[in-house]
């Protein structure tokens, strides 16, 4: 029986979109799936060594609020200065206190159980990025090379 793949187009880099590639990959991985994350724009900010993630509500009315602030707080309060600070800082506390593994385990993790890290080239010449300031073990490569794996892949998410 053939090996089951799974692709990830990796494109948002901050502290909630980290999550779910990472969290997906090593669940895969564990399950048995050759699996490839392909980080493109913003989402090669995760593959760096040192991430300096945040969250941010703003633009994002999925994500709860502490204190039920989403039902008396202005929206445009959290533009305010330092507001997407504290709330990053929350939103770390919280995933500590509920033992949650940070994104650079669950990145670790990956790397642990043979997720191929895939930086788009085109992408890092664009922003002119400096791989030295990216993980080992990160691979790179163009959308073409990523497309042939993924058009093999039985399952493929745009996260």
């Amino acid at each position: 029986m053939e090996e089951k793949k799974l692709a990830i187009i990796a494109t948002k880099g901050s502290l909630d979109w980290a999550y779910p590639p990472f969290i997906l990959a090593s669940t895969a991985s564990a399950l048995g799936y050759e699996t490839q994350i392909f980080f493109t724009f913003y989402g090669l900010q995760l593959l760096k060594k040192k991430l300096a993630l945040e969250v941010t509500p703003l633009g994002n009315p999925g994500m709860p609020m502490p204190m039920g602030m989403d039902k008396w707080f202005p929206v445009l309060g959290l533009t305010l200065p330092g507001m997407q600070g504290m709330m990053t800082s929350m939103m770390k506390k919280k995933m500590k206190d509920k033992g949650v593994a940070s994104v650079e385990e669950l990145r670790d993790l990956c790397q642990e159980a043979e997720v191929k890290l895939i930086a788009c080239q085109m992408t890092v010449d664009l922003f002119d990025m400096n791989q030295a300031e990216f993980i080992d073990g990160v691979e790179y490569a163009g959308a073409a090379a990523f497309f042939e794996f993924a058009g093999q892949s039985d399952i493929c998410l745009y996260i």
